[in-house]
């Protein structure tokens, strides 16, 4: 059953975001079969609008005009991240921003999962949920009493499977489709407030995922950066399963963490939505510059 974002969802999660992304969905489609840049003109008509329309629709959702947008979306922009907007993480803590209250650019709070309760797989636990439009397009979000502890986006895997891996992460809670509960932290996850999150993990995720909230919007890191952060130089490939295994996507940036070599790596939720989170937060960095 689809949940209804009732009408005091705020504008951030109105209908538009979704079809924006869509749009943004079809754009990137479109760019990845042209071996040259496209015209405003080109990409309307791949999308079937008009070159106004087009480059109002897209501006509304990106704060770019379609030309500059298409430069972040370019499968090289990742290269130009890590040249032009790389934190080191061990930076990042030295100015203040590893603490559990004000993290990159949102505020969140935050715990971990005692050891005792991440082994008894969610018994006892009640785990709401619901569907959400989202910047990203359909969002399913759960939650605790405590706070947000799961955030997928659907529109490449589709909901069925974002909700079986969700719930296998919780294997004996009981889950209750009750997205009003979820409204105020959704708003705030989507919004820049104060998203209270409840990460359920291993040790080595939790150290993980904490690093990738202190990667500022609009920069990114290396998979290794983050391993030697949480003193685990060698264990690149476990910290890319740790960031894959991410839960709450967007809020907890795993989308910001990149291969050494400028390559995207991968993205649980499917690389289209990571090349568009990812240009979406540089072009937001480029109009606050």
């Amino acid at each position: 059953m689809t949940a209804e974002v009732p009408p005091e969802i705020s504008p951030e999660l109105s209908l538009d975001q979704t079809y924006h992304y869509a749009l943004i969905r079809r754009a990137i489609e479109t760019i990845d079969r042209s071996e040259t840049p496209l015209s405003l003109e080109t990409l309307a008509e791949q999308n079937g609008m008009s070159p106004a329309h087009f480059q109002r629709t897209f501006s509304a959702w990106a704060g770019v005009s379609p030309k500059r947008f298409q430069q972040y979306l370019t499968l090289g922009h990742a290269k130009t991240l890590l040249r032009e907007r790389f934190t080191t993480l061990d930076a990042a803590h030295a100015v203040g921003l590893s603490g559990t209250s004000r993290l990159h650019d949102l505020f969140i709070r935050w715990e971990a999962m005692s050891p005792g309760d991440f082994a008894k797989g969610g018994a006892g636990q009640v785990i709401l949920w619901g569907y959400f439009d989202s910047p990203f397009g359909d969002a399913l979000v759960m939650g605790t009493d405590k706070g947000l502890c799961g955030l997928a986006f659907t529109a490449e895997c589709g909901r069925t499977a974002a909700m079986q891996d969700l719930r296998d992460r919780w294997p004996l809670a009981t889950f209750k489709e009750e997205p009003t509960a979820l409204h105020a932290d959704v708003e705030a996850a989507f919004g820049g407030g104060e998203a209270r999150l409840f990460l359920i993990g291993a040790p080595l995720q939790i150290k993980v995922w904490e690093a990738l909230m202190r990667i500022p919007s609009g920069q990114v890191t290396t998979y290794s950066e983050i391993a030697a952060h949480v003193g685990a130089p060698r264990a690149v490939r476990a910290v890319g399963t740790a960031v894959g295994r991410n839960p709450i996507s967007w809020i907890v940036p795993c989308h910001r963490a990149l291969r050494k070599s400028g390559g995207l790596g991968g993205y649980h939720w499917g690389l289209p939505v990571k090349r568009a989170m990812l240009a979406y937060e540089a072009a937001q960095a480029e109009t606050a510059a």
